[in-house]
């Protein structure tokens, strides 16, 4: 490991997240969603973790993640389905595609695909086929192993929870599925009725707080740590960073650190971030610039040149800080990290 930043990315949290979103899932199976490199944690990482865990069912968004499991052995389902261009790796079995339009079930059929899922759209108008051509017979014939369905506001108190949940019911019995998937991360937290036989939590496992209810369960997973590359006193009148956007009334000591947007910690932080040296508090000071962010150590006499902090992560109050969603705050860290797993 020679890179000047790193994620420290906690196992046991992982597997603690997963376990408690499989509580609340009651009866219904707990899987994982790994796409997007594991909400930019590693998805091998996660996925080798999790399945020692416990974790049967994951889920990708393309074909290409897929290949790059495909010597572990998963039971793996393509959320984006199959395109032309992905039959030949989709028949050859190392994942299973979720079908979303009447041409992909078409694609599939006539190629003698065999086990699959299929995404009904209830609502959220992205992707997925519709409920009435499911129940017009669009799935006759297919070996379907779960029919999905996706929440647009489970993350909200929302009255189209209720439309979406009762749509997705109104399914049951109507195809040959052995399962049925309604509930992410949010849902999980909206109660049994949405939890069917399978659940797909993503963000949670992540140390993402999806609704409030889940809080008290959830526990931070990441946490982003840089290098000090120099260490200086910033006169007072004198500014801080591009554009000039901090000037000390009074003489600082300012660190900068190897880190910036280029690796997903957001110019959101700009005068908003915060490190962490042991119990000092580290203010960010101007603006956060694509490699380089500078923090104020006043109260950190002795860091120096060479020296880790840590960058305040908990997600819920990093999104609050840098205006970007839990989610972009995940999969947005940048390829520079090592990834340092404990």
């Amino acid at each position: 490991m020679t890179a000047p930043l790193r994620l420290r990315l906690d196992s046991d949290a992982l597997v603690a997240n997963w376990r408690a979103l499989d509580r609340l899932s009651g009866a219904a199976a707990c899987g994982a969603a790994i796409k997007a490199d594991g909400y930019g944690l590693g998805a091998r990482s996660v996925a080798t973790r999790l399945a020692a865990a416990g974790t049967r069912d994951f889920f990708v968004a393309n074909w290409s993640e897929a290949a790059a499991l495909g010597d572990l052995g998963l039971d793996v389902a393509v959320l984006h389905g199959v395109r032309a261009d992905d039959m030949p790796l989709a028949l050859s079995g190392i994942a299973r595609p979720v079908l979303n339009s009447a041409a992909q079930v078409a694609r599939w059929r006539e190629a003698g695909g065999g086990r699959c899922d299929v995404m009904v759209d209830t609502g959220i108008n992205r992707l997925g086929v519709a409920p009435h051509e499911v129940l017009g017979g669009l799935l006759d014939g297919l070996q379907i192993d779960t029919v999905l369905s996706h929440l647009a506001c489970a993350d909200e108190d929302s009255a189209m929870n209720l439309r979406q949940v009762t749509a997705f019911r109104a399914l049951q019995d109507r195809t040959t599925a052995r399962r049925m998937s309604l509930a992410n991360s949010a849902g999980i937290a909206l109660g049994p009725d949405y939890a069917f036989d399978l659940t797909r939590p993503g963000l949670a496992l992540y140390g993402g707080v999806a609704r409030g209810e889940l809080a008290a369960v959830v526990r931070q997973v990441v946490t982003p740590e840089a290098q000090i590359l120099q260490r200086c006193t910033v006169a007072a009148g004198d500014s801080i960073g591009y554009n000039a956007l901090y000037t000390p009334a009074a003489a600082m000591e300012v660190a900068i650190l190897n880190i910036g947007y280029a690796d997903g910690y957001w110019r959101g932080f700009s005068n908003a971030g915060v490190a962490l040296a042991g119990d000092a508090r580290l203010p960010v000071v101007g603006r956060v610039s694509m490699d380089l962010t500078a923090i104020c150590v006043d109260a950190a006499p002795a860091l120096a040149e060479g020296d880790w902090v840590a960058l305040e992560y908990a997600l819920p109050v990093a999104a609050a800080a840098s205006g970007m969603s839990q989610y972009e705050l995940l999969t947005g860290l940048g390829a520079r990290f090592d990834r340092v797993w404990g």
